[in-house]
């Protein structure tokens, strides 16, 4: 599974940005897929992560209740939408294909990651 994200950018405190993921390979629809960021000097961590078939979700709870993510298996797609964007918020963000909560070293896939930078 080879995964792209994009969607980054530079967005004002309060503003909304929509991330996606793009996967190659039938394999997609048997993954759980997970969104990470990383910033400046820090670990990669957690974002939060959407089952299979979608039914599921599990965020950090930083984010809960203002990212929501969604996922297409039929265009091999899972999107991060990001709303009421903090500054904190900014990092590179990344996609990940692998188990249900799982942890990040146990994610197979991993895409190239996009940057995403909140303005105050």
């Amino acid at each position: 599974v080879q995964l792209v994200e994009s969607g980054g950018g530079l967005v004002q405190a309060g503003g909304s940005l929509r991330l996606s993921c793009a996967a190659s390979g039938r394999a997609f629809v048997t993954y759980a897929m997970g969104w990470f960021r990383q910033a400046p000097g820090r670990e990669r961590e957690f974002v939060g992560t959407i089952n299979w078939s979608g039914e599921d979700t599990y965020y950090e709870p930083s984010v809960k209740g203002r990212f929501t993510i969604l996922r297409d298996n039929g265009k091999n797609t899972v999107y991060l939408q990001m709303n009421s964007l903090k500054p904190e918020d900014t990092a590179v963000y990344y996609c990940a294909a692998g188990p249900w909560l799982g942890l990040v070293s146990e994610y197979d896939y991993w895409g190239q990651g996009t940057q995403v930078t909140v303005s105050s």
